[in-house]
């Protein structure tokens, strides 16, 4: 085979073949991929650059990519890349590969951030009691219903004809007398105005030089209280905690998505899961004051400072109960790590510890979030209630299965 021509088509026709006999699921996608990382070119350019001739370097890697999947090894993990929201992710063994139901999870966290934390206050609340506000508010609603109402007049007299008019009987508002003794109104009104303002002038005594630079001093003291009244509130930075990050696309998706806006903590046991993490960090150009990996034991590294400083637990942990490890697929069971999966008798061992820490890493309103076992989410929401979370609600995934359940903290606890 060495002397033949392999062209991208022939190689691909070729894979698609070799992985359907030998029971892959979908042959011509993960032909796809494999040509695609042998090559370096995009999904869309094999299909323009079919009649390409692969080299000799590119071809040994197929080769060698193609014998790893007919083993049933993750296409992830043989690629070294995947996909994950709006970033490409960094794959190794002995990482948790992402999956597409953890971008629900991010969603639910970024949710929460824009509506509860990022967010400008309420202009309601932003608003600054001035003594004047209520006549000036009165004023304007006078000035707004005499307006609307003149408008309303002219509207309807416009079309009126005499007949119309003579049969609207005592309805004055539909009458061009109407419409035009409200003008007379609005004329006398801002006359009387006018002459107001001109006399109030004329009785204002002649100012010095120091009368001005008072008087600009106040003006711009006022100026600076309108600035300060009609600004918006900048938004926080927000806090988020990552437990069991694995290659990191929790954290970074946040980090990334809301730049600027969040930094993250994000913890992980597997050495190997740091390293891979802090790799896909660096490939986007993210720094470690936006997100910052530990290698630690849930939350054991957290500085004790820093309790009841975050917005936001957020994890993807060990959950598939140990009776369901037996029955995983072979390219999930006998590839992926074990310490990454498996969540003891119920899926749940992992996630009664971060339940019991959240309420002292979260403030007061803080959100606690988990992608479950599908089986487990019902426990997980009651284990919420009786730990005396509130707005506990189950999150289901596109395929309609539940999958997340997130809670709020409504009292932190305080470390002793």
């Amino acid at each position: 085979m060495a002397n033949e021509i392999w062209t991208i088509k022939r190689c691909l026709e070729w894979t698609k073949e070799y992985l359907a006999e030998r029971g892959e699921e979908h042959p011509r996608l993960s032909a796809e991929w494999l040509l695609c990382a042998a090559t370096g070119l995009a999904r869309i350019d094999l299909y323009m650059r079919m009649d390409e001739t692969l080299n000799a370097a590119q071809l040994e890697t197929m080769h060698a990519a193609v014998v790893r999947r007919a083993k049933g090894e993750p296409l992830q993990y043989i690629t070294g890349s995947t996909q994950f929201r709006m970033i490409d992710v960094a794959c190794a063994p002995g990482v948790l590969i992402p999956r597409p139901e953890t971008e629900m999870l991010v969603e639910e966290v970024l949710n929460y951030l824009d509506t509860e934390v990022l967010s400008p206050e309420a202009a309601a609340r932003q608003r600054v009691e001035l003594p004047w506000n209520d006549e000036v508010e009165q004023a304007r609603k006078a000035e707004a219903a005499l307006a609307d109402e003149r408008a309303t007049a002219e509207r309807r007299a416009a079309n009126l004809t005499a007949a119309d008019e003579a049969a609207l009987g005592s309805d004055v508002l539909g009458s061009r007398a109407y419409a035009e003794e409200l003008a007379d109104r609005e004329a006398e009104e801002a006359a009387a105005q006018a002459a107001e303002a001109e006399a109030a002038k004329a009785a204002e005594p002649e100012l010095d030089e120091y009368d001005i630079a008072i008087e600009g001093a106040d003006q711009e003291t006022v100026s600076a209280q309108d600035a300060a009244v009609s600004a918006p509130a900048e938004p926080r930075t927000a806090r988020v905690l990552e437990v069991g990050c694995g290659t990191g696309c929790i954290s970074l998706s946040i980090a990334w998505e809301r730049r600027g806006h969040v930094t993250c903590t994000a913890t992980d046991i597997e050495p190997r899961a740091i390293d891979l993490a802090t790799k896909n960090r660096d490939a986007l150009g993210l720094t470690s004051d936006e997100v910052a990996f530990s290698l630690t034991n849930l939350v054991s590294s957290i500085p004790r400072e820093e309790w009841g400083t975050f917005d936001v637990l957020v994890s993807n942990p060990p959950y598939i109960p140990t009776d369901v490890m037996r029955s995983l697929p072979h390219e999930v069971k006998d590839f992926e790590p074990d310490l990454a999966l498996e969540g003891g008798a119920d899926g749940l061992d992992i996630f009664r510890r971060l339940l019991n820490a959240a309420p002292y890493m979260l403030r007061a309103g803080g959100l606690f979030a988990c992608e479950l076992y599908e089986g487990a989410l019902d426990a997980a929401a009651e284990l919420c209630r009786q730990a005396g979370l509130s707005d506990v609600r189950i999150v289901h995934d596109l395929t309609d299965r539940p999958r997340i359940v997130r809670a709020i903290v409504t009292e932190p606890k305080q470390r002793q």
